[in-house]
């Protein structure tokens, strides 16, 4: 068996970003860009005004003086001319300050007089003026590579005029459940069978970290089914088969794929729940062989499959882990790794750790309600309650 990270390490380092493709910016939310987003131009363009008022010369604006209204400047309609000794332009929020102006006096601050204004409160130099590229200017990098779009992001590239975006293409992920004793849900069971939930939590999880999930099924424990998997998986990223992995699965993943050009990098992990994943190649596409089990499949596909897709992404990794204090005590741990179910919660500004009592792989619900999982390392002590420990959130 070897080490969770030296699993997450070989697994990693076989996956390159993948190539760039264009998509509309409405279509660019949780997708990863490829490039940076260069400005293309200055935002705002132009000097703007932050307030309603008018556009004055800070020298003429004198508490008291008297200025002649030329014209209007209203968010879009610059005022064509310029403003001049004992002149001010009335305008409005977004809209130019106009040349000759370098400062915006605010309304309350003035007493109109039909077509002058005297001035109640002398603005100081600047005063309520966006200057022209403030936010950024052409050829300022906007994001960087690897960033995945958030709605924020969407609205910071609409507002420098980007109407498309290169991104990195999703990566195709065949997911792909074996096992006689599976059906989907809604069809009918034979005795002793159970319902396949692995492959639509695997999927749902490849969705949310930014790839495109391929359903390929349910296929049964026979090897002629498994020799029509290089055929269905071509064109793919990488393939997850979920079953088939144990030592008393009649260890089919190997057996039956390797005349079919699959190649084994590694097997078992000294983890739990987890231990009989498998990674390698089927031909030129890298395989994860998940558990059956539900759990232990989830659990591995948070440690391994997040960052391989983070990778064929070229997106940095977000680590999950953080420190927390267990709320009761936890028994030494053995030569596997664990991972404990917990709930998480904020007392006097910790974080705390509260692990379910029940910690059996089978229970779906008890996953479902957690919050976090308890890293407890190989041939770690007894832990008490109040210790420090490390968390692997299950979400972000």
């Amino acid at each position: 068996m070897i080490s969770v990270d030296e699993a997450v390490q070989r697994v990693t380092r076989t996956f390159a970003p993948l190539p760039a493709e264009t998509i509309a910016l409405t279509e660019a939310l949780g997708r990863v860009l490829a490039h940076d987003a260069i400005a293309p131009l200055d935002h705002p363009p132009a000097p703007m005004s932050a307030m309603d008022g008018y556009a004055v010369k800070t020298a003429d604006a004198r508490v008291g003086a008297e200025l002649t209204v030329i014209g209007e400047a209203p968010a879009g309609r610059p005022f064509a001319g310029r403003v001049g000794a004992g002149e001010a332009v009335r305008i409005f929020t977004g809209g130019v300050v106009p040349d000759g102006a370098d400062a915006v006096v605010i309304q309350e601050d003035v007493t109109a007089h039909g077509k002058t204004v005297r001035i109640k409160e002398a603005p100081p130099l600047g005063e309520n003026v966006r200057d022209r590229g403030l936010d950024f200017r052409v050829g300022d990098a906007l994001l960087e590579r690897g960033r995945r779009i958030s709605a924020r992001d969407v609205a910071l590239l609409a507002s420098a005029d980007v109407a498309r975006v290169d991104v990195t293409r999703k990566p195709r992920v065949a997911v792909v459940a074996t096992g006689d004793e599976l059906t989907r849900p809604g069809e009918p069971r034979a005795p002793g069978g159970i319902v396949a939930s692995s492959t639509y939590a695997v999927q749902a999880m490849v969705r949310e970290w930014g790839g495109d999930a391929v359903d390929l099924g349910i296929i049964s424990d026979r090897a002629e089914d498994f020799a029509r998997l290089p055929a269905a998986t071509r064109g793919m990223d990488l393939i997850i088969t979920l079953g088939g992995a144990s030592v008393g699965d009649h260890d089919l993943i190997q057996s039956a794929l390797a005349p079919h050009g699959f190649t084994l990098d590694f097997w078992k992990i000294a983890m739990r729940p987890g231990k009989p994943l498998i990674f390698g190649r089927l031909n030129a596409c890298p395989l994860i062989g998940l558990p059956g089990n539900p759990v232990s499949a989830m659990v591995c596909a948070i440690l391994f499959v997040r960052p391989a897709i983070s990778a064929v992404l070229g997106a940095p990794y977000a680590s999950l882990i953080r420190s927390a204090r267990l709320t009761a005590p936890l028994k030494a741990n053995g030569k596997r790794q664990d991972y404990i179910r917990a709930k998480l919660s904020v007392s006097e500004g910790v974080l705390t750790a509260d692990p379910f009592a029940l910690q059996d792989s089978s229970m779906q619900r008890v996953f479902a309600h957690a919050d976090a999982l308890v890293i407890r390392p190989v041939d770690a002590p007894p832990a008490a309650a109040g210790d420090e420990v490390q968390v692997l959130l299950l979400a972000g």
